[in-house]
């Protein structure tokens, strides 16, 4: 039995190329109304079986930063070492396959088309935070000699204090043995008296005597058993272990303070925002536990370092919060503002096409002819975006219907990949770069 090679080789390809039919809508819309394929499909089902596996052997790869490196094969990128990527082009000029479409399938598919031009965008960042303590308004109270309290003031966690009230008594047997020696230095004369009295008036400083305390130990001329321990700002005291009768250490946190009039809020920010962050940027909040109102504040700190898991950078916020209605913890929706970028070229965002190894465009060339093209954005706000480069001011690009433009032009990629060996054999440097959809 005799067989034919060619024949059974284009029945093969002709299998493979229909198969690809139902993964791609516009095929399907260019169809003519007897139902046939339009005229890019039925070329492609013709193809040798050489023609059909050339383009798996063939492949193409650039990188996705810098997409004037194009390689044969896999590999990095000798500039910046990300991995190169496959890419679909044009084997004649190195663009993305052109697309026309009838003026019935341009109102099928709903095309609608934008102008990109220039602008300004305001630079500004919305994120979520947590309002905190503000640590350098916090006072913790520790004893500085060993000792009883006695005559406990604060009775519970969450009272306000005033700076200078009263919170305990403390028994301290060093204490009352430093009262003993600066009554005694008063009684030597001249010069030495003066240096053993500040030097003994010194020491009750340092245990945290209070001022007033040592002038009636002077004046009085006797020493006092127990001593005031005093609140040293204004706040809330947020937790307290001191009880009546408990003895104490130096290592004894009797009672924390925090001071609420102003509070930090800390917000994570992700990579691709923190170009134009820097302290002293305006910010504005609310909370969901006050709706209606508004809280104007500032930024305070960038931390150092990001997250490694999370890839966002911790930065820090302050507000005033002279009625106290902030609480710590509290969940908090903030803006921050960093003014306006003025003259950027800029698209509507849902113009861009993201497939995570590119971000592109399709242009509307005019007479129904449209053309996918890589682009490189920059600050995104709202619903616009900033092109850096790829596009010029006054191009027409696509909002609407686009997705369904790149998939064609990716079919006819593909579809001139197999026939480029071919090409290269027969010198044929006028092979069609265009997919018409009727």
């Amino acid at each position: 039995m005799s067989c034919n090679p060619g024949r059974r080789s284009g029945a093969v390809v002709r299998a493979c190329a229909l198969a690809l039919i139902p993964l791609l809508p516009l095929a399907l819309i260019g169809c003519e109304e007897t139902g046939q394929p339009s005229e890019s499909l039925a070329e492609a089902a013709d193809d040798t079986a050489l023609e059909h596996a050339a383009k798996h052997m063939d492949p193409k790869y650039v990188c996705p930063m810098h997409p004037n490196i194009v390689k044969d094969e896999p590999g990095s990128c000798p500039i910046c070492g990300m991995d190169l990527v496959e890419k679909m082009m044009d084997p004649m000029t190195g663009k993305r396959p052109e697309v026309a479409l009838t003026p019935a399938v341009i109102q099928t598919l709903g095309v609608r088309t934008t102008k990109a031009e220039r602008g300004t965008l305001w630079k500004y960042i919305k994120t979520v935070g947590r309002i905190e303590y503000d640590e350098t308004r916090l006072a913790h109270v520790h004893p500085r000699a060993d000792g009883w309290i006695e005559s406990l003031s604060l009775r519970a966690e969450g009272q306000p204090v005033r700076a200078g009230q009263q919170l305990a008594e403390l028994y301290a047997p060093d204490i009352l043995s430093a009262q003993v020696d600066f009554l005694l230095a008063q009684d030597r004369s001249g010069a030495q008296r003066r240096v053993s009295e500040d030097k003994a008036r010194n020491i009750l400083r340092l245990l945290d005597v209070p001022d007033d305390i040592i002038r009636e130990i002077e004046r009085t001329g006797e020493p006092r058993n127990r001593v005031p321990v005093r609140a040293p700002i204004d706040g809330i005291v947020t937790q307290m272990t001191a009880r009546d009768g408990m003895y104490v250490t130096e290592a004894s946190e009797m009672f924390s303070i925090a001071d609420l009039a102003q509070v930090w809020v800390m917000v994570d920010i992700y990579e691709h925002q923190i170009d134009w962050l820097r302290e002293g940027l305006a910010a504005e909040m609310t909370v969901p536990a006050r709706p209606g109102r508004t809280w104007e504040g500032k930024v305070d700190y960038l931390y150092p370092e990001l997250d490694p898991d999370t890839r966002t950078l911790k930065v820090r916020l302050v507000f005033d919060n002279p009625d106290l209605a902030l609480k710590p913890n509290m969940f908090a929706d903030v803006v921050i503002y960093g003014g306006p970028k003025r003259d950027v070229l800029k698209v509507p965002s849902q113009a861009l096409i993201v497939t995570g190894e590119r971000e592109s465009v399709v242009l509307a060339l005019g007479g129904g002819r449209f053309q996918p093209v890589d682009v490189v954005t920059g600050m995104q706000r709202g619903e616009e975006v900033e092109i850096l480069s790829g596009l010029e001011p006054g191009d027409e690009v696509v909002v609407s219907g686009q997705f369904l433009i790149d998939s064609e032009s990716n079919l006819q990629a593909s579809f001139m990949r197999m026939a480029e060996p071919e090409a290269e054999r027969e010198g044929d440097g006028e092979r069609g770069g265009q997919a018409h959809v009727h």
